[in-house]
């Protein structure tokens, strides 16, 4: 499904949201980071995927692949880790920034401990930040979090607490155990009088859209490198972090901004259609697990509300395919790995170009220039295996074979 959002703007970003987030403040994130151990030194990969943008018939397809931002395999890295460093340095604000995932001040932190529902990859992000600063980190998994996820996440030192429920229970249910024992929730979503730390998790992923913009010779405006960018759905809070900073960067020329979710997870199309921040209408649970969330963030949703032109939904087996075809490559595309969430803005380009009118609607065609943020890679190993018939060790292996050979 897929509809226009007839709130969107083009204007100059808006002073009161430049409050909130602001380029200025993801560079100053960007820098923090730089120094944990757990991160890259340097951007992340841009692929330009030729042999797909010819079959896609595009002009330009960009490839941001997440998956080696960390060991944690995610974008998540970016978010939760620079949102435990703020909220530190709150109640610590003589601590030196890039000091804190070092595990300067693991005395001054130990009786600290930090709290957060996940789907997988943040909780992960949360869990080994807290574990290099020196912290304790409970995080709260929902019954649809597989136990490969879990393992993942614990390996940090979390604790882990179980529920029957689903993600928005488990949010409930983290806010629950903060009050009652004295936490500090450390959440990428955000509710009724809880906004700062998200915005702080937001404000991380802005590192992402800053690494494209360098990397592609940051040309703002009507000069812009791409002309369309897919954003995953989710809370909204990946999307807001990304639609933020392009909007400030590009201003009234920002590019087209498409915000894609699993059908059963509609949360933000919803929020669109009811002009307000809004539940999904399905189950929730998906393949895509990172995007399996009910409820819209708030705070995210006033970022969206008026830079996303378009909102779009994807079945499970859309997301499926798409692994396949960026984990096949090609004599001119290199092969890539990407996770279940991490390829909905792949599957929706698809599915667009395979509807002259849904095309239209979003006004592609064979000049467009189009960015995908591949999210993730194989956070549960057998679970991409099971998906894509092949490993995620098998796929890199032709990765490096792509690359020695070209």
């Amino acid at each position: 499904m897929l509809i226009n959002n007839q709130r969107a703007t083009r204007q100059r970003y808006p002073s009161e949201l430049q409050s909130i987030m602001s380029i200025e403040r993801a560079h100053e994130s960007r820098q923090w980071l730089s120094h944990w151990h757990a991160i890259s030194r340097g951007p992340t990969p841009l692929h330009d995927l030729p042999g797909l943008a010819a079959q896609l018939q595009v002009a330009r397809l960009g490839v941001k692949d997440e998956s080696v931002r960390s060991p944690l395999g995610s974008f998540k890295a970016l978010g939760a880790p620079v949102a435990l460093v703020r909220q530190v340095l709150r109640l610590h604000p003589h601590f030196e920034p890039a000091a804190v995932l070092a595990g300067r001040y693991t005395d001054e932190l130990k009786g600290y401990t930090v709290i957060s529902a996940t789907d997988g990859n943040h909780g992960r992000g949360l869990a080994a930040a807290a574990r290099d600063a020196g912290c304790r980190c409970v995080i709260v998994l929902h019954a649809h979090v597989s136990l490969e996820r879990e393992q993942a996440i614990a390996a940090y030192g979390a604790q882990i607490v179980r529920i029957a429920g689903d993600y928005d229970e488990s949010v409930q249910e983290a806010a629950r155990l903060a009050t009652a024992n004295g936490w500090q929730v450390v959440s990428d979503t955000s509710y009724e009088g809880y906004e700062e730390i998200p915005r702080d998790v937001m404000q991380g992923y802005g590192t992402i859209a800053e690494e494209v913009v360098e990397q592609t010779n940051g040309r703002a405006g009507q000069n812009g490198a791409f002309t369309h960018v897919f954003l995953q759905g989710g809370v909204g809070g990946m999307a807001a972090g990304l639609a933020s900073y392009f909007w400030e960067f590009h201003g009234e020329h920002r590019p087209r901004l498409v915000v894609v979710e699993p059908a059963q997870a509609d949360c933000l199309m919803q929020s669109a259609i009811q002009g307000r921040a809004a539940a999904a209408t399905g189950s929730v649970d998906s393949v895509m697990a990172g995007l399996a969330c009910g409820q819209t963030s708030p705070l995210a949703w006033r970022f969206l509300e008026t830079s996303v032109d378009h909102f779009m939904t994807i079945e499970d087996d859309q997301a499926v395919q798409a692994m396949r075809m960026l984990a096949k490559g090609s004599a001119r595309d290199i092969p890539v790995v990407a996770g279940e969430s991490g390829t909905a803005g792949l599957a929706a380009l698809a599915q667009l170009r395979a509807d002259a009118a849904l095309s239209a609607q979003v006004g592609l065609d064979a000049r467009s220039r189009v960015l995908v943020i591949s999210t993730e890679g194989a956070t549960a190993p057998s679970v991409y295996e099971e998906l894509v018939g092949e490993s995620a060790d098998s796929v890199l292996r032709r990765q490096a074979a792509w690359s020695a050979a070209t």
